[in-house]
């Protein structure tokens, strides 16, 4: 998987993973003896997230220029994603019949991953942002394509780079978790609780988490500047 097909170390560790799950259930069930995955090795996994999102900026950008697209499911595409935190798959897969009110909060059921079902609320821009692509429909998908059909994962890349080259947002790869890695990283700069940032980004492990928090502005927070401030008086 490395050398022939050059997957990423993370690719290969997860996908050896589910191989090595699987024969570990054989085993428990008696149906193998023992794993032939058993001592097969991992590579290692950089523990620093390799995917820096957009910036502050841009994802003000991608939020402007969406808001003014006259395709409605724009807006609520990028506002879901950033605003919300959710996976492209869970807002790909959200219905109108997921909305409702609770304790008087307008909230999305979202399905995430492992089956996992909780509610999220939705602040008002994302409110108005879903009504206006729901358009009054009393069910189906909450976003559609331009053929009425539910939306995608390619679409909505499709929809995304199109919104980047219109806002002036240049990425190398631009791709959905572009706009889930700022929904994290700016709520570590508000100043957010690591455990509370956790708890909305729906991460098992807390860190996950932290890899977002080592991965934003390591470069604007480096010890060198405040050293080099700390001995200006000498240099």
């Amino acid at each position: 998987m490395q050398e022939s097909r050059r997957y990423k170390p993370s690719t290969v560790s997860r996908r050896i993973a589910i191989v090595a799950g699987f024969y570990r259930t054989c085993v428990i069930d008696a149906v193998l003896t023992h794993s032939p995955a058993e001592h097969v090795r991992r590579p290692n996994v950089p523990v620093e997230s390799p995917t820096l999102g957009l910036t502050h900026l841009q994802f003000e950008a991608m939020l402007a220029t969406a808001r003014t697209s006259t395709n409605s499911n724009d807006f609520a595409l990028v506002v879901m994603l950033g605003l919300l935190g959710l996976r492209i798959f869970e807002a790909c897969g959200a219905s109108i019949e997921d909305l409702g009110e609770e304790h008087g909060h307008r909230v999305l059921r979202v399905f995430g991953k492992g089956g996992k079902v909780v509610l999220t609320p939705l602040p008002p821009t994302v409110a108005r942002a879903i009504d206006r692509a729901v358009d009054g429909r009393g069910s189906g998908p909450v976003l559609r394509s331009s053929r009425g059909t539910r939306m995608d994962r390619h679409c909505a890349t499709r929809r995304l780079h199109h919104l980047a080259e219109a806002g002036g947002v240049h990425s190398a790869r631009m791709h959905p978790h572009m706009l889930r890695h700022p929904f994290v990283t700016t709520m570590l700069d508000a100043g957010i609780d690591l455990r509370d940032v956790q708890i909305a980004a729906r991460h098992a492990d807390p860190r996950t988490t932290m890899r977002y928090d080592r991965a934003r502005k390591n470069l604007d927070r480096h010890p060198n500047y405040i050293l080099a401030a700390y001995m200006a008086s000498g240099t």
